[in-house]
């Protein structure tokens, strides 16, 4: 049975959970709601694949049972093809659950969805040859950010309450801007890892959801953060409202490469800056010297190029000669053709450009607890800015002028997170804030503080015009 849109849109995911809980509401009600709101909303395309629905399925169990939420088709879900966004992997079965699905199976999550990706995880749009373009559901013709863009574009329509997403330098962050929710980044190591650890950019790449409370963010992190003997940093635990202690937050005002935000942008971080201050909360301006944003950009893309030549080198294998533009993107294949290029002395400067990087940022928090700055110096950008089609001396150029802050988080191990404060032109702007490694639970608590100052759940976009198709 249907449960009433307006009621379900009022709830978050940790009242849903209570709902199903206490009896109120059937968690299959739940699920058929979602997919109907799912169906309702063609022009959205975020849906990648459907979970099958067993009519026998067993109660649900766990902290989180009955929730409706989607995972980025770059995380392996039993019954969804393994697709990583790319035409390539199309029918690829799932292998077994990952430590980190696991976690979330564990929670009761009720899996409806795989959601819309760049390919492999790539680029800051999500409008693959697979899929098609995903759109943002605060106004059409813009990007809804990559590379979670289809699980921030389903939080923010307002058809799950949350939803997974993965982020190796932005991916959870920059869509979540752009929709306006809550899209965090546990410290690197905090939550179980999506497989075996491996070198170059998956290792950077951290598990975690957007949502639209900073609640249902702070009970999945409780959920599936490691504890125990494999735990890298000692427990959050369920961080359930603002700490006592006033904090140091610097503002850091142009990107990692010197470039300044746009206006807008500019004037929503000095707003979110003021109200920190109001909050008590010590403020100041702060520099980040010695980071070198061009080598760290340029080791981002040798370690991308490095990545897509093993894929390509697999595919090879199995296809029996080099895939090509039916198969992979043409930024993909480029990436691969110049790692061909590349020498065992590009991966050494990549890792002495992550290296010296994470050391020069992670000493900001030696004068301040929390870093305050935009998520992106974009409000946002139009679908084809970052098209796999622009070129790759393009995407590069692009990427940077946009997304010049969220990257060093990943290889420093910060948390981070974006919060949906901003407004400009009727879309939203993410402001960002991270802390040291391990300080998830002070960036959590700032959140709850936030949300409670400047209350943004109910600010939503008028979805009537998804209805039809784009």
């Amino acid at each position: 049975m249907l449960i009433d849109t307006t009621d379900y849109l009022s709830w978050d995911a940790v009242e849903m959970a209570r709902l199903v809980r206490t009896g109120e509401v059937c968690a299959g009600d739940l699920a058929e709601t979602a997919l109907a709101l799912a169906d309702a909303l063609p022009g959205l395309n975020a849906v990648a694949d459907r979970a099958p629905r067993a009519p026998d399925r067993p109660a649900p169990a766990g902290p989180l049972a009955g929730v409706p939420f989607a995972v980025k088709e770059l995380l392996a879900w039993p019954g969804l093809p393994w697709t990583m966004g790319s035409r390539l992997l199309r029918d690829n079965p799932p292998p077994g659950l990952s430590p980190y699905a696991a976690r979330l199976q564990e929670a009761g999550l009720d899996v409806l969805f795989s959601t819309t990706s760049s390919e492999f995880g790539l680029l800051g749009s999500t409008e693959s040859a697979l899929r098609g373009v995903t759109a943002n559901p605060w106004r059409a013709g813009l990007s809804a950010g990559g590379s979670s863009g289809g699980s921030a574009a389903l939080v923010s329509a307002g058809v799950v309450p949350m939803a997974h997403g993965n982020d190796g330098g932005g991916s959870l962050r920059v869509p979540a801007s752009l929709t306006g929710i809550l899209g965090f980044l546990p410290s690197r190591g905090r939550c179980a890892p999506a497989g075996p650890d491996v070198p170059g950019l998956p290792a950077l790449v951290v598990e975690h959801c957007m949502s639209r409370t900073v609640r249902d963010s702070a009970h999945l992190l409780a959920a599936t953060e490691r504890t125990g003997p494999d735990a890298v940093h000692p427990p959050v635990g369920l961080v359930e409202g603002p700490d006592a202690a006033r904090l140091r937050i610097g503002v850091l005002v142009p990107t990692l490469l010197g470039a300044e935000p746009e206006p807008a942008v500019r004037r929503e971080l000095e707003r979110a800056a003021g109200l920190c201050a109001s909050l008590g909360h010590t403020v100041e301006e702060v520099g980040i010297p010695g980071v070198d944003g061009a080598a760290l950009r340029d080791g981002f893309f040798t370690a991308a190029a490095q990545t897509m030549a093993e894929v390509a080198q697999m595919a090879a294998g199995a296809l029996g000669r080099p895939p090509g533009p039916e198969e992979l993107e043409p930024f993909t294949l480029e990436l691969a053709e110049w790692a061909a290029t590349l020498t065992p002395e590009h991966s050494a400067a990549t890792e002495r450009a992550f290296t010296a990087a994470a050391r020069a940022y992670l000493r900001v928090f030696e004068r301040c607890d929390v870093v305050l700055s935009p998520t992106l110096a974009r409000v946002s950008w139009p679908v084809g800015h970052l098209s796999p089609a622009a070129g790759r001396e393009t995407l590069v150029r692009r990427t940077e002028e946009a997304v010049g802050y969220t990257p060093v988080h990943n290889v420093a191990g910060c948390p981070a997170m974006s919060l949906p404060l901003g407004r400009h032109d009727g879309l939203p702007v993410g402001i960002h804030a991270a802390a040291a490694p391990g300080a998830d639970r002070r960036l959590l608590a700032l959140a709850h503080e936030l949300e409670a100052a400047a209350p943004w759940a109910g600010v939503r976009p008028d979805t009537a015009w998804l209805a039809r198709p784009a």
